[in-house]
């Protein structure tokens, strides 16, 4: 016997990974100071890209002496801006827990072919950080986006490490507290936790990864958007909103109203505990349903971001078909949209918890996830 519809409905559906849901009280209306039909070299554009750069750093307190640069190409862009700049000095450990990790060890061990370490973790698991030589250079993602796996915290990145630390935080950063003297670089995009547009990527540098910039000349060459010194010396420029390539105003006006929002709501202790109030909600769900479980293994390592679940009853005989046909479910009723794994990942389901999600609308969903897996089992 199918059980009847839940009475709530969330208000917002949105429960993507990427691009995810607008800040709750975002309106078409807001981006009408957008610059459009300006240059982004204008005093207007550049004002608002440094405003953007600003508000970054302040909302998520970077580091004064760390660079901050909005860069092409999403943090795919960044993350390998980075690697095809700053890598090739010295030995290199990859690190890869989902895919997106898996996908930067290919470009360095096949693309860039530097002399690598792999370590590889499965899906709803994590590699040991502390097992890593960290006289070689070290790259990284700190939350899974498609594993749902995060670092609990960088306690094992020394402090007097000889090489540098490369971190894509596409889906921490807004989210979790990032320890900025234990990053070197870091890179996430607009679409995730603060909900901006896609295809603009920010790179952050620390001092010791300027100085490898203008110390270190790598041995391929480099395209004209990976550029970032001209004459053995940083482009000042590009951490101060003069972008590399022709910006979408309209996507950083986009990501201003998304900052403005974040300080209004109390900076990133409020994100981080919105996000965690999302989790939590499905994380104790779980803990109630024994037919669902997170896909990480270790509570520690569970992100409060891309919270990633495996169904675990034993009826279910494929569980790719059945993990598709619920959110199918889902998706048709508009409870729960795009919230299917990522291809790549283990069969299952993928809820969006950012920040930009409210609780209520989480806790409303969760009772028809119970209601579409029933369903399921009794088609």
């Amino acid at each position: 016997m199918v059980m009847t519809k839940p009475a709530t409905r969330p208000v917002n559906a949105r429960f993507s990974s990427g691009p995810c849901a607008k800040p709750p009280t975002w309106k078409l209306s807001d981006l009408a100071d957008a610059p459009l039909g300006r240059s982004h070299r204008a005093a207007v554009g550049k004002s608002k890209l440094a405003e953007a750069i600003d508000l970054t750093r302040e909302i998520l307190d970077v580091p004064a002496d760390y660079r901050i640069g909005i860069v092409p190409a999403s943090d795919t862009g960044a993350f390998e801006m980075a690697m095809w700049s700053l890598l090739g000095e010295r030995p290199v450990q990859m690190v890869a827990w989902e895919s997106f990790g898996a996908g930067w060890v290919t470009d360095v061990v096949k693309q860039l072919k530097i002399e690598a370490t792999s370590h590889i973790a499965d899906y709803g698991h994590i590699v040991d950080m502390a097992e890593l030589n960290y006289d070689n250079d070290v790259c990284f993602t700190w939350n899974g986006t498609t594993s749902g796996v995060r670092m609990a915290n960088g306690d094992a990145i020394p402090a007097d490490r000889a090489g540098l630390t490369l971190c894509d935080a596409t889906s921490a950063a807004f989210a979790q507290d990032l320890p900025w003297d234990k990053l070197d670089v870091t890179t996430f995009s607009w679409q995730k936790v603060m909900g901006g547009e896609a295809a603009h990527g920010m790179l952050i540098l620390s001092p010791r990864a300027v100085e490898r910039l203008e110390s270190y000349t790598p041995a391929w060459p480099l395209p004209k958007i990976f550029r970032m010194t001209k004459g053995g010396k940083l482009i000042e420029g590009i951490f101060k909103g003069e972008t590399i390539n022709t910006p979408s105003m309209l996507a950083v006006e986009d990501y201003l109203v998304a900052l403005k929002w974040a300080k209004s709501i109390g900076g990133l202790d409020a994100l981080m505990h919105r996000a965690n109030a999302n989790a939590s909600a499905v994380w104790n769900f779980c803990a109630a349903n024994p037919w669902v479980a997170n896909l990480a293994v270790d509570p520690s390592t569970r992100s409060n971001t891309s919270v990633c679940l495996k169904f675990t009853d034993d009826r279910i005989t494929d569980g790719a078909a059945f993990a598709k046909a619920v959110a199918k479910r889902l998706a048709d009723e508009n409870i729960a949209l795009d919230i299917g794994a990522y291809r790549d990942a283990p069969a299952g389901l993928r809820i969006w918890c950012g920040a930009t999600v409210e609780t209520s609308d989480v806790e409303a969903m969760l009772p028809w996830l119970a209601w579409a897996f029933e369903a399921e089992l009794s088609a």
